[in-house]
């Protein structure tokens, strides 16, 4: 006779704190800073490129980056954000990594 797998019901302390309860972990993110090197068009084509972001948001980001001096241009685990880092870097780019808030 082959056993077959089922699932029984989970009992619920009742006593269970919602405090205790684990949340997923914030995500991470990317910041491009700016720099008085590179172009706004080059940096719009990097956003482009990279993120395979279409023109007018690259554009968008690529204007935050120029008017306030940073933009957060991608978010995710911190292992993601931290290849894209490293992208923005081999291109040229001032980026860092940050928790998200």
């Amino acid at each position: 006779m082959e056993a077959v797998a089922t699932t029984s019901p989970v009992e619920v302390d009742p006593g269970l704190d919602t405090a205790d309860l684990v949340v997923p972990a914030t995500p991470w993110v990317t910041v491009v800073w700016n720099d008085p090197v590179n172009l706004m068009s080059y940096v719009t084509f990097v956003f482009q490129q990279h993120f395979g972001y279409p023109r007018k948001k690259a554009e968008k980001l690529m204007m935050e980056v120029h008017e306030d001096g940073r933009s957060v241009v991608s978010s995710g685990t911190r292992e993601e954000m931290e290849r894209d880092v490293q992208a923005m870097h081999e291109y040229g780019l001032w980026a860092t990594i940050s928790k998200s808030e």
